[in-house]
């Protein structure tokens, strides 16, 4: 079971300043008295978020420049039992957890869960999705499954963006902003502009920039140069044409690219030592302290993505149930390649390159409308979503027989197909009991074709040999086609609100969500013919989830919302990483457990005066693993095959990884007027428990207290805005992963974020 491993002072502290809201705010009190209208449920005009009977957090578009929110790892300590951190290995791969379910991997045919939805339009894969971000209208946060209306993939929740709008009036905002950790390493610079209004007739339009360029926040110690640098372009335009007759017409298109340096690894020590035949490793830069900075590495390595996506939305009115009906096409082509220093050390034992081409297409239509004298609010429709994957990874790995250095290249394809109908309603039994109910019905098909490590080193090492430049594909590489992966399934939901007063709702459902199974694109197989170590298919995971809540707005602008809920979870996937003496270190996948997942949570936002703001927010979780299948105790992928009773007994005991038992955060802002404008201050500070990465408990994350504070001046009649601000003043350190290495290494390999920031940003609109 997980244990808290802060002090009693520190929970005490952030018991006493209550519950978190929503995020940051902005520099306008009017924010905390207007309603929040989310999108998430999918109703024709939206829905104030403390009317709807789910948790969730919505954070619009003033809040997320108050916070200076750069791309989603930036909410990450903001909002009870969510995790938006990437997983380190590849640059802007999101490894999200909400409520103890999330990932521990950079494969693209490894499906999340907790999706993420751009205007609508799923993301079909983890890569690209923690990319900066800017000109977003809103970001919604739903915690807990949401099978019926967003499909599989959910089982953890959604996080949904919203990108700004063309405008009816004609608006121009700009920013420009550069910060720095302060310790001699690089500066991050960034400017952006977005120009939007009316074109002509019911036409408009908008246009948008993006820039930065990051000098790199770290210090690499092998030869002290600025490490982490990264440069990135968007543009993004819109046309919306908002008809006389109900029909609005969107479009929306992205084009953008990223490129810099590998991720910093850093290498912690492991008691064991190295193997014979291995150089020494005598450089001091070993066994860093996972308090630290500190690294060296001698591979540099890169992260270059390149995407293009958009979406069209047609919306036009009917007059059955006085109702709408929306349909949303959406497009991406997305392509990724990368270079990791995996042995984390100044000596090249494991080097790791990765390439990732993706396309998808999705479709939705949906039908709202209110039916019998308004008291039912009904939604219908289908979606279809297909994508092509294509993976690669080369490994060059240092064999101590041979004294050099062996590569090996593997990979796979994968088409994937899912369709799925849906319906959803709510209907008023009286003027404040409702009941509400839905399904979704899906069909999924994969089919992969891979090539195993074990094809290619039996196939010789000339066989697949792939080293042009920066390429990297599996085109040369023995593939074998595996059994194609089917499912299907019905995700139900059924529930209760209830109105006590005005400003007093009670809700409460049980609801089944689906993780999809599929395969491991990954060619690290020693021996396929193990279940248990073959790429797939692995089977669905499915999560049943009961919970219950209120949200109450006690004095106007004031908001305390808690839940409490329980998650039965049936063929727990995992992503089991073990250390292995051929390919350093082996991920398996599989349907390894059952287990249950229960927690509170609660957040609250409360105005103190008309100029003085505090909100907080806690959330609590315990795991416990009910029915183990695989030996997670491994420390090699020959122990993963042993399942005498007393390891899968003893397994029952471990973490959950990424599960963190406890998160907290309380923080204010206080607005003042002036004789020149309006300056805010806004002060933050987080919590988050230690948690296990590694199903064995071996590699964890470190436990985080945070503090984030920025100063703002509106500049009186100018649309000037000038802020200074700091993310993560007390420097703490914060990994992506904590891998455990074979004993070639000796140590792990832990990618780390950024530390301390500290800029200043100015804001200009129109």
């Amino acid at each position: 079971m997980p244990k808290y491993t802060k002090s009693t002072s520190t929970i005490a502290l952030m018991t006493a300043t209550l519950f978190f809201g929503n995020a940051a705010f902005a520099q306008n009190s009017s924010v905390f008295t207007d309603e929040i209208i989310v999108t998430a449920t999918k109703k024709s005009d939206g829905e104030n978020v403390q009317d709807t009977n789910i948790a969730i957090t919505a954070i619009g578009a003033d809040q997320l420049e108050a916070f200076q929110v750069r791309n989603l790892s930036d909410l990450s300590f903001k909002i009870p039992n969510v995790q938006l951190d990437e997983v380190g290995t590849v640059k802007g791969v999101a490894n999200f957890t909400v409520r103890g379910l999330g990932v521990n991997s950079s494969i693209p045919s490894i499906d999340p869960t907790v999706g993420t939805f751009v205007d609508g339009v799923y993301l079909g894969i983890n890569a690209g999705v923690v990319l900066d971000q800017f000109d977003i209208d809103s970001v919604e946060v739903l915690r807990g499954p949401q099978g019926v209306l967003f499909g599989r993939n959910v089982t953890g929740g959604a996080v949904v963006l919203n990108t700004g709008n063309p405008t009816d009036e004609f608006t121009f905002k700009a920013k420009t902003a550069v910060d720095s950790g302060l310790r001699g390493t690089g500066e991050n610079y960034l400017v952006q502009g977005v120009v939007s209004g009316p074109i002509f007739g019911n036409l408009k339009g908008k246009l948008a920039g993006y820039y930065n360029e990051d000098k790199g926040w770290h210090e690499n110690l092998l030869d002290n140069s600025n490490f982490g640098a990264s440069e990135t372009k968007i543009i993004r335009a819109a046309l919306e044409y908002d008809g006389n007759e109900g029909i609005n017409i969107l479009a929306k298109l992205e084009l953008g690219d990223t490129e810099g340096d590998g991720p910093a690894s850093q290498n912690h020590p492991t008691e064991a030592g190295p193997t014979a035949g291995i150089p020494a490793l005598t450089n001091p830069a070993l066994g860093f302290d996972r308090e630290s900075f500190d690294f060296s590495i001698d591979n540099r390595g890169f992260a270059n993505h390149d995407w293009l996506q958009g979406s069209l939305r047609v919306d036009f009115d009917t007059e059955f149930g006085n109702g709408k009906v929306t349909n949303i096409l959406g497009y991406r082509d997305y392509s990724l390649k990368g270079s990791s220093d995996i042995d984390a050390t100044p000596v090249g034992i494991f080097n790791g390159g990765v390439g990732v081409e993706q396309d998808q297409l999705s479709f939705e239509t949906r039908y709202n409308g209110r039916f019998y004298d308004d008291k039912l609010d009904f939604t219908t429709g289908f979606f279809y979503f297909e994508q092509n994957l294509e993976y690669s990874e080369q490994r060059d790995v240092f064999v101590s027989a041979a004294g050099s250095v062996f590569p090996f290249d593997g990979g796979g394809v994968q088409d994937h197909h899912t369709f799925g109908v849906f319906a959803s309603g709510e209907y008023d039994v009286t003027d404040r009991l409702s009941v509400n109910a839905g399904v979704r019905y899906t069909e999924e098909k994969k089919e992969a074709d891979i090539a195993l490590v074990a094809s290619v080193l039996t196939g010789g090492v000339g066989a697949c040999i792939i080293t042009e430049g920066d390429d990297r594909s599996s085109t040369f590489c023995p593939t074998t086609a595996f059994p194609d992966f089917e499912t299907d399934n019905w995700s139900p939901k059924i529930g209760l609100g209830y109105e006590v007063q005005d400003n007093l709702r009670l809700y409460g459902h049980w609801s089944r969500a689906y993780r999809a199974g599929g395969f491991n694109l990954r060619n690290t197989a020693l021996d396929p013919t193990d279940p248990l170590q073959s790429p797939g298919p692995f089977e669905d995971e499915r999560i049943d989830n009961f919970e219950i809540g209120f949200k109450s707005e006690p004095i106007p602008g004031a908001r305390i919302n808690v839940s409490a809920f329980f998650n039965d979870i049936s063929n727990l996937q995992r992503e089991i990483n073990v250390p292995s003496p051929t390919t350093v270190v082996q991920q398996v996948i599989t349907n390894s457990a059952d287990a249950e997942i229960y927690g509170l949570e609660a957040d609250a936002l409360w105005p103190l005066t008309d100029n003085f703001v505090v909100y907080g927010s806690v959330g609590i979780t315990e795991a416990q693993y009910t029915d183990v299948f695989v030996n997670l105790l491994a420390s090699s992928p020959t122990e993963i095959s042993l399942q005498t009773p007393a390891l899968l007994e003893a397994a029952e005991d471990l973490d959950i990884p990424r599960l963190a038992p406890l998160t907290a955060n309380a923080g204010f802002t206080y607005f003042l007027e002036t004789g020149f404008g309006l300056a805010t201050l806004n002060g933050n500070y987080a919590h988050r428990d230690r948690a296990a990465f590694t199903d064995n408990n071996l590699g964890f994350f470190n436990a985080q207290d945070r503090f984030d504070a920025s100063l703002g001046f509106d500049i009186q009649d100018t649309g000037v805005n000038l802020t200074v601000y700091g993310k993560n003043l007390t420097n703490e350190v914060l990994h992506g992963g904590d891998t455990v290495l074979s004993s070639a290494v000796n140590g792990t390999f832990s990618p780390l974020a950024k530390g301390r920031v500290i800029g200043v940003e100015l804001n200009y609109e129109y």
